[in-house]
């Protein structure tokens, strides 16, 4: 009776802690774009009242966007020198201070600063989590980081339906700063969630894999920054596209909160659905169709049809972005390599992603128009679709 016993409390222990560190992960995830995706609905009143240009602008979503592919790149020394513990710890600080300093009158460069500054605290997270997913889960690391990549739509969702009304509530600045609070409470759920200092363990029974020397590294990366780069543009300047015809702010928002719920959906979908999948490429040209329909209705009539936009839009781009991870993961076995990979990928590709709103705004100043931005993103998904034939199953 006593065995029967402790094993109830063992498995209700294990459960438990399953349960929690699950918690702790989403939690962790859904701060990863508040402070980018609360930009969006609001650009209108920024521009007013810091005077920053559309290609000015664009910068607050560059600017994390590049610092994240530097953290990215930087995964394996942050592996070594911080750990997953702290390196995380850091990371949600620092987001938290990035949303705090939105606060103070600084103006425009103040606001370009504070994006800096979140984008560093962003690739800290990003960097080290996709190891933790892979060392805990193992078998079940690509339904776990499909919940991951969920948990970072559904923040961007929150943060850009509740943009307008927190702005009517506490001023542009202070639906900025909110998001300091979940950041902090998502900081101390990971400090209980994550006790011991983790770090990279050397493994002697096989060298590290040189990524760099492989030509299918270059092409997930290519493909990781093509795809992200839909989901910078659509996040920068999709609700400003939609002001500019004239809609309310807050319902650019809603449209923006609804693509990305749609993004939701699809992360959801990706992780139940993934295992039925060991080929990639039938599901991937699926949801890259699907991309390029959504462009194709922002071009002829994006009014008329903005809903079907939003929906085609949200579920190309929330299958796309598990899907890119998840494929760069099936490349190793050991958590290391995988690890290392996606450092590379992630890295190099959100610094190509970058490019893209950075693009978009010079368009906009140019044309008064993003309707060349959609065309040159549907040129990309085109690419990505050569690509993606290329993407084999890799057998270990």
């Amino acid at each position: 009776m006593s065995t029967i016993s402790h094993a109830d409390t063992g498995r209700r222990a294990e459960t438990h802690g399953f349960a929690l560190g699950l918690a702790g992960l989403l939690l962790l995830a859904l701060n990863l774009r508040p402070a980018l995706a609360s930009i969006g609905p609001l650009l209108d009143l920024i521009q007013k009242s810091t005077g920053l240009s559309n290609t000015s602008a664009s910068l607050l979503t560059v600017l994390p966007v590049i610092a994240m592919g530097l953290g990215a790149l930087a995964g394996g020394w942050l592996q070594r020198h911080l750990g997953e513990r702290r390196g995380v710890a850091a990371g949600m600080a620092l987001i938290a201070l990035a949303c705090l300093s939105r606060l103070l009158p600084a103006g425009g460069a103040g606001l370009l600063a504070s994006a800096v500054l979140a984008g560093i605290g962003i690739s800290l997270v990003q960097a080290l989590l996709p190891t933790v997913i892979k060392r805990r889960y193992g078998a079940q690391s690509g339904r776990m980081l499909g919940l991951y990549t969920t948990g970072i739509m559904g923040g961007a969702a929150i943060a850009a339906a509740s943009a307008a009304g927190l702005s009517n509530w506490l001023g542009w600045d202070g639906a900025l700063g909110f998001w300091a609070i979940p950041a902090c409470v998502a900081l101390l759920i990971w400090l209980v969630t994550e006790p011991a200092a983790r770090r990279t363990q050397s493994t002697a029974a096989a060298p590290p894999i040189n990524w760099l020397q492989r030509r299918r590294t270059w092409e997930l990366l290519a493909f990781f920054g093509l795809g992200t780069g839909a989901f910078t543009l659509m996040l920068a300047w999709l609700p400003p596209f939609y002001t500019g015809l004239g809609w309310e702010r807050a319902d650019a928002g809603f449209l923006m909160a609804g693509l990305t719920v749609t993004e939701v959906v699809a992360g959801l979908l990706v992780s139940a659905l993934i295992g039925r999948f060991p080929d990639r490429r039938g599901p991937l040209l699926l949801v890259l169709s699907l991309l390029l329909a959504g462009l194709g209705c922002l071009i002829l009539a994006p009014e008329a049809l903005a809903v079907p936009a939003c929906i085609a839009l949200g579920l190309g781009i929330g299958s796309l972005f598990p899907l890119s991870m998840i494929l760069a993961m099936d490349q190793a076995e050991r958590p290391a390599d995988a690890g290392a990979l996606l450092s590379l990928v992630q890295g190099g590709g959100y610094l190509l992603a970058s490019l893209v709103p950075l693009l978009a705004g010079y368009l906009r100043d140019h044309f008064a128009d993003l309707t060349q931005a959609w065309m040159a993103m549907g040129v990309g998904v085109v690419v990505m679709m050569m690509l993606c034939l290329r993407f084999r199953p890799i057998r270990h």
